[in-house]
């Protein structure tokens, strides 16, 4: 019987190494008899989805009947005309004990061992550069490496390809995810669930959530068919791309940064071989690169033509919704962390500072972001008093991981805490002042004790100015001798808010207008 073992060691006992790395990535020849694989995610130290069915899958000799045994169940299936096969293990619960995954087939006897396997919560964490950005840059979540106990971690390798692929490169290994972010994400879950938490970190700076879209959403996506239209016609980028993977590595920083700012072709490479891996959801750190432009789709520079900031939460939505089916999961939880504070003014409109609610600033992303909770199943990571007025990369990560977490045990896990701080519920206008009522308003304070800063109040005219707070249990009563007649609010809604109001959970209160205003140019 031929017997191969998939890991990172001992990688084949019977078999040829070269014979089980052409299997693994796909490359034998159709004239060829198929030999056995799994997919990419299916390796020693793999983490497992507990209490939900878990697809196993692979390729094969067409009609071979393929076995796999695993935790006390035995399951087979017949392998199709395209030689793939896909097998459901049913739910199971969580346990840390290591366990084997044995996959067999009738063809050629032959047998593959995945070793080390546990069973526990798997996350993905994707996006872009913040989300890429390593543990060893963030001092306080370096610091926690040494009480990382129970996560584990795969790492898609970062490439790019034209169609999509069945396999991605990467190996488990028994150490949190090298990113701030899903590390920070990860050691808070895993004190909340006490299961192992597998990580599969796949993200890409500079990349927008055009690259990783698959081609099919230019049914649904109206901007982003002309985007892949406009790819398709351009024979020179498409060449230039073809030359890049075809040639030495590792690549040129400018090749690196050409490869990561196309369409599609993230998603091609480094999504679409992880479905439909069991999994809780998907944390998506993700969007500076669509806040080049407000309204989207400018001429130049090429690598700004996407979604913008206004178009941004309809695509955000329909690529949650094209997600769930590619993973056959409705219930496929998503996380998505609001962009922090920063300032860098867009020419589009007025040029008002960091604080004002009317300059083209990240505050339209941020609205764009929450539109995700329009979704069931998903949440949003209050950052809004978080980041760097001047750097796109701030190191303000760890309040980030453990807000993730919040939600993810709250809304998964079913514990009953407080998750996110207070949101707008109604707006009363009566007079001269207007009131602003809260939920999720516990003790609604202020961190420094001083009035709530951040809101603006405008009128018909839409002449914004700023507001006085005083605080009033769940509610916070506004005016300014500027208006008579306030009619509208925005809280938070700048680039780097002066923000301080928060409840008794300490956690922020989300930005929000009231006003219908088109951006102003």
């Amino acid at each position: 019987m031929n017997s191969r073992k998939i890991g990172m060691k001992n990688r084949c006992l019977l078999v040829t190494a070269a014979t089980l790395l052409l299997a693994v990535e796909g490359l034998i020849p159709n004239a060829a008899r198929a030999e056995l694989t799994v997919g990419s995610l299916f390796r020693d130290h793999a983490v497992l989805q507990r209490d939900m069915p878990v697809p196993v899958w692979g390729k094969a000799e067409s009609g071979a009947t393929i076995t796999v045994e695993f935790a006390g169940q035995k399951k087979s299936a017949i392998t199709n005309t395209s030689k793939r096969w896909t097998i459901e293990l049913d739910p199971m619960p969580s346990t840390s004990k290591p366990r084997i995954i044995k996959v067999t087939s009738s063809v050629g006897n032959e047998r593959l061992e995945i070793g080390d396997v546990v069973v526990g919560e798997v996350w993905i964490c994707s996006g872009q550069s913040n989300m890429h950005m390593g543990y060893a840059a963030v001092p306080e979540i370096d610091a926690l490496v040494p009480t990382a106990e129970n996560i584990r971690s795969f790492t898609v390798h970062r490439t790019v390809a034209f169609d999509q692929q069945e396999a991605c490169d990467g190996e488990w290994a028994e150490q949190p995810p090298n990113s701030a972010v899903a590390f920070a994400f990860a050691h808070e879950l895993e004190k909340f669930a006490k299961v192992p938490i597998g990580i599969v970190l796949t993200c890409w700076g500079s990349s927008s959530i055009e690259a990783w879209m698959p081609r099919d959403m230019t049914q649904t996506v109206p901007h982003f068919k002309t985007m892949m239209t406009e790819f398709d016609a351009d024979t020179a980028t498409r060449q230039r791309i073809a030359s890049i993977l075809d040639g030495p590595r590792p690549w040129s920083g400018q090749d690196d940064i050409f490869l990561r700012r196309q369409s599609n072709l993230l998603y091609n490479a480094m999504m679409h071989p992880l479905a439909p891996y069991a999994c809780r959801g998907l944390v998506w750190y993700q969007g500076e690169r669509n806040t080049q432009s407000m309204f989207g789709m400018v001429k130049e520079p090429w690598y700004s033509r996407h979604s913008g900031m206004l178009k941004y939460g309809d695509t955000l939505k329909k690529w949650v919704l094209r997600n769930r089916k590619e993973w056959n999961n409705d219930e496929m939880h998503f996380l998505v962390v609001m962009l922090p504070g920063f300032y860098k003014a867009l020419e589009t409109g007025p040029r008002l500072g960091a604080e004002h609610p009317e300059t083209h600033s990240w505050a339209w992303m941020r609205e764009s972001q929450l539109q995700a909770l329009e979704l069931a199943h998903t949440g949003v990571a209050n950052t809004i008093d978080l980041g760097d007025v001047k750097n796109i990369h701030p190191k303000d990560k760890l309040p980030i991981g453990k807000r993730l977490a919040l939600l993810a045990a709250r809304d998964t896990l079913g514990l009953d805490l407080k998750a996110h701080g207070p949101v707008m519920k109604r707006v009363d206008v009566t007079g001269d002042h207007v009131v602003v009522h809260f939920d999720h308003a516990d003790g609604l304070t202020t961190t420094n004790g001083n009035a709530p800063t951040g809101f603006w109040l405008a009128d018909d005219s839409a002449k914004w100015v700023k507001a006085e707070a005083v605080l009033s249990g769940q509610t916070v009563i506004l005016s300014s001798p500027e208006l008579t007649k306030p009619r509208f609010v925005r809280y938070a809604f700048a680039g780097k808010p002066r923000v301080n109001l928060v409840n008794d959970a300490g956690l922020p209160a989300y930005p929000f207008r009231t006003d219908q205003f088109a951006p102003r140019q």
